[in-house]
């Protein structure tokens, strides 16, 4: 597999498991701090964007929650495979676009990497508890569901450790997801979606959508 769209001249959104080109008209440099030199252009997106991503979101959940957790955790494992196969491609990736030396971004992707590892105990983490009689004639539950559709807002500094922290636990537990990368670097989000559907993550269940405070706005909303 080569990098996506890190040889492309625009950089867009990821929706519903395929590139999605969006609404937005307008778009920002991605410089290569090594040189200073503009890269490659990404689209920044619109509310309309970020409800294409909604809607992808909530159309997947129904089916994705009620899948078994060990089954969302065969996708979390496909996953780890595959981010440890390209994890030097990742790394290069973030390098390119962020500026950290080469060594720097494969300590940030092993990091992110050690997250999905986590996700991957998911049927474990999600047991329920029973106690019987905590009060005279009441017995107390503990039952762990998926929220419905959660988003993530991050920063440039880690491109990809940071997105880790969120979304392979919020998937994994039965959750859909959009992401919303920093436009200075936004390219690793996007290996990684291509990552997560190769490792048969259902369409819709994780969505990318980039921009500036137009699509953090829409999305806070």
């Amino acid at each position: 597999m080569t990098a996506p769209y890190t040889n492309t001249s625009e950089v867009i959104h990821f929706i519903s498991g395929e590139p999605y080109a969006g609404n937005g008209k307008r778009s920002q440099a991605v410089f290569n701090p090594a040189t200073g030199a503009v890269a490659r252009q990404v689209r920044l997106g619109t509310v309309e964007d970020v409800d294409a991503a909604v809607a992808s979101a909530v159309a997947a959940f129904p089916k994705w929650a009620d899948t078994p957790p060990i089954r969302r955790a065969r996708v979390m494992l496909k996953f780890l495979e595959l981010m440890n196969q390209h994890k030097d491609e990742l790394a290069a990736i973030i390098t390119a676009e962020h500026g950290k030396v080469l060594s720097d971004a494969a300590g940030e992707v092993s990091r992110g990497i050690d997250i999905i590892e986590f996700a991957c105990g998911v049927p474990q983490l999600l047991k329920g508890d029973f106690t019987d009689q905590v009060s005279t004639g009441m017995d107390n539950w503990t039952l762990r569901q998926p929220l419905g559709v959660v988003a993530g807002i991050t920063p440039f500094n880690f491109p990809c450790m940071v997105p880790c922290w969120m979304f392979p636990v919020a998937i994994a537990t039965g959750n859909c997801f959009i992401l919303k990368p920093s436009e200075r670097d936004p390219s690793a989000s996007l290996f990684m979606a291509r990552l997560l559907k190769e490792a048969g993550l259902p369409d819709g269940v994780f969505n990318v959508v980039q921009g500036d405070k137009t699509v953090v706005d829409a999305l806070l909303h």
